[in-house]
């Protein structure tokens, strides 16, 4: 068996188990709808029926120009996310607070005009 075909067998085998365990979980159906990838119905936090779709791929990796490629690496793809996401959080955290920042000083600029009045 060549090494692609073993890939896909083990995905098959993978989203066999998943498709299962989903259809017991959620007490619906999982279908196929392509390529390692299955659809099912499930409820919202609302009680209404939505579609989750579910896809299982077996990376190959980066090409290393010499017609080949180099090993994926799972744990530091996870660490580049978990990185990305933080750095996310970080940038959304200072915008808010410059946000606030804002609001405070227009409010004060606000009463500040307000004694001016009086």
């Amino acid at each position: 068996m060549g090494k692609e075909a073993s890939k896909t067998k083990v995905r098959d085998k993978v989203l066999e188990k998943v498709a299962k365990f989903l259809e017991e979980e959620y007490d619906t159906y999982v279908r196929p709808v392509g390529s390692g990838e299955y659809t099912m119905l499930i409820p919202d936090e609302e009680g209404n029926k939505i579609f989750a779709n579910v896809k299982i791929s077996i990376p190959r990796g980066k090409r290393n120009g010499e017609g080949g490629y180099y090993a994926y690496d799972g744990y530091k793809a996870a660490n580049g996310y978990k990185k990305e996401m933080e750095a996310i959080a970080r940038e959304r955290a200072i915008k808010q607070a410059q946000k606030e920042a804002e609001k405070k000083k227009k409010k004060k600029k606000g009463d500040d005009d307000d004694d001016d009045e009086e």
